[in-house]
């Protein structure tokens, strides 16, 4: 059993890394604002820096807001003699970020994977994430007693980068869902109908995925309160519009969610866009 390390405890770092702890393991936890470790002292080491957390684990999880809080952690990280150590980094963040992060780990002969995962909080908890890795084999074989605590499916998808390419194609599509969702919900009561009923034949039918049924809650009792915000998807779709997302949808994406944030929802859930369209 390896000693295991999580930097970052936010809406899906803190489910993540107590998956982590329930299981057993020898963990280490380091979160920039101190109070977000307080749950986990009476199990696991809480560290004061990163530094600390480094130097007393073998396998280090990173889950990270996006490429500056990347940049800035690994750069501490990277000060450090990492010799032998295994990071895997679990944040939505850029191609490029991912590729110097990796590159810059492998110069120290160190390990690393990009292993996003698609799911909320909800499956975070239940440890029912899907992982999307992108590293060598060996790598992966290493973390994946760790991963198969906080995912049901770990799908290894080549060399370094991959992980996060699949990350940004998944959000794209769910952005879309979402928007089309709010924007069908909103078509039906201007038509008369009542939006339980609505959701439940969207959800009993070929339109109804598992993206459509997590956000049905939230629509029916009109409460957004963020299980992912609406400027996380927002940072996805330009993300994906970077990486190659060039069509008639992702400006129509783009234009919709920024101006939701512009319009001050961004903190609200995803779905939460409805409570924009309903200005239009």
């Amino acid at each position: 059993m390896e000693k295991l390390g999580f930097i970052g405890l936010g809406n899906m770092g803190y489910p993540m890394a107590k998956n982590l702890e329930k299981a057993g393991f020898q963990l280490s936890v380091y979160n920039r604002t101190p109070e977000k470790a307080d749950d986990f002292k009476a199990q696991s080491r809480v560290c004061s820096s990163i530094a600390d957390l480094v130097e007393n684990s073998d396998i280090v999880f990173t889950m990270l807001t996006n490429d500056d809080a990347l940049k800035a952690v690994y750069e501490e990280i990277l000060s450090l003699n990492v010799t032998g150590k295994l990071f895997v980094d679990m944040s939505t963040v850029s191609l490029e970020a991912t590729a110097h992060t990796a590159a810059a780990v492998i110069v120290k002969e160190a390990s690393f994977i990009d292993a996003p995962v698609a799911g909320s909080t909800k499956p975070a908890a239940e440890g029912t994430l899907i992982i999307m890795a992108g590293g060598e084999e060996k790598d992966l074989q290493r973390a994946e007693p760790y991963l198969q605590k906080m995912g049901k499916l770990i799908k290894h998808l080549g060399e370094n980068g991959k992980g996060i390419a699949a990350k940004l194609s998944v959000n794209y599509f769910i952005s879309a869902i979402y928007q089309g969702l709010a924007e069908t919900v909103l078509l039906s009561e201007r038509l008369g109908l009542d939006r339980k009923d609505m959701l439940e034949i969207i959800n009993e039918s070929a339109s109804g995925s598992g993206a459509t049924k997590v956000k049905t809650p939230l629509l029916t009792e009109d409460n957004y309160k963020p299980a992912f915000a609406l400027d996380l998807m927002l940072k996805d779709v330009l993300l994906a519009r970077k990486a190659g997302a060039d069509y008639p949808l992702s400006e129509t994406l783009i234009k919709t969610y920024q101006s939701a944030h512009d319009a001050g929802f961004g903190k609200d859930d995803v779905i939460g866009i409805i409570n924009y369209l309903k200005t239009l």
